[in-house]
């Protein structure tokens, strides 16, 4: 039950959403475009970050880059 304790992980890497414009779903209450998101978990569809709404939850990997540090 990994994902009870992802809130409190380490943060994988840095990225930027670049767009909330979804086809299926509504994100654009949830993420905003030039804000930069923490990952706390990755897989090969989905960055997992705290959103919006200070929860966490998973996006397709296509609403972001990734930030170079």
């Amino acid at each position: 039950m990994r994902h009870l304790t992802w809130e409190n992980t380490e943060t994988i890497k840095t990225i930027e959403c670049v767009h909330a414009n979804a086809e299926k779903f509504v994100v654009d209450n949830k993420l905003t475009p030039g804000k930069q998101y923490e990952v706390k978990n990755e897989t090969e569809e989905f960055y997992f970050i705290i959103d919006n709404s200070d929860r966490i939850a998973g996006f397709y990997k296509d609403y972001f880059k990734e930030v170079g540090t």
